[in-house]
């Protein structure tokens, strides 16, 4: 049986040489080819309301949405380390509500881990999750999922106190325990701070070329 990139793997990987690389798939077609090509993580984002479904946010996207193309994602990995965007509202109404969403999520979508956007404001939902033993990569500076209270898709942390924040939301999140932590949208030496401070492995989405 072929062996997927596990969560050991990819925390091993911080601030080596040999550079992580992740790619957002939706189907089992593009998750066969990016795996094939040597992706180390597939991301399932719910990106896919954007992208495929054709909304203007990823606000709509449900969690059966999710569960059904992490599902098609993990059919086509061969070797890549399957992650499931937990959705808009699945994970904030209480701690429970986010234990249920991510156990759906490797249950039924077939998942290796999940993903969830926050800081310091979820800090304690991620350490019930872990504490559960569910895997879970963090999400911080642009988080598409709040674009109506951040007035856009916008960078985040150009100024003093943004970056302040960011930063302790990394903190809180690598405190809580996650394996891994997407920075999205903020200023490359921000992104480069970040990455020399944590002790896992950072992914960037617009971050500058210093994240791992």
């Amino acid at each position: 049986m072929t062996k997927h990139l596990s969560v050991a793997d990819i925390r091993q990987r911080k601030d080596s040489p040999d550079k992580l690389v992740m790619s957002t798939a939706y189907d089992a077609t593009f998750a066969s080819l990016l795996s094939g090509a040597g992706v180390d993580l597939l991301l399932v984002g719910d990106s896919l309301g954007m992208v495929i479904q054709g909304h203007d946010t990823t606000v709509p996207v449900t969690l059966e949405d999710m569960i059904y193309h992490t599902r098609a994602v993990r059919r086509g990995s061969t070797t890549a380390h399957v992650v499931g965007d937990l959705p808009f509202m699945s994970y904030r109404v209480s701690k429970e509500q986010a234990l249920i969403s991510a156990t759906r999520m490797l249950q039924e979508g077939c998942a290796h881990s999940v993903k969830l956007e926050g800081g310091v404001d979820v800090a304690d939902t991620v350490s019930a999750l872990t504490s559960a033993g569910i895997p879970v990569m963090g999400h911080i500076g642009l988080t598409p999922q709040h674009v109506h209270a951040m007035g856009g898709f916008k960078v985040q942390g150009k100024d003093q106190e943004g970056a302040r924040r960011i930063l302790e939301d990394a903190r809180a999140l690598c405190a809580a325990g996650i394996y891994s932590l997407v920075l999205e949208g903020i200023p490359a030496d921000l992104a480069e701070t970040i990455t020399a401070e944590v002790d896992v492995p950072t992914i960037g989405i617009g971050a500058g070329p210093k994240c791992d």
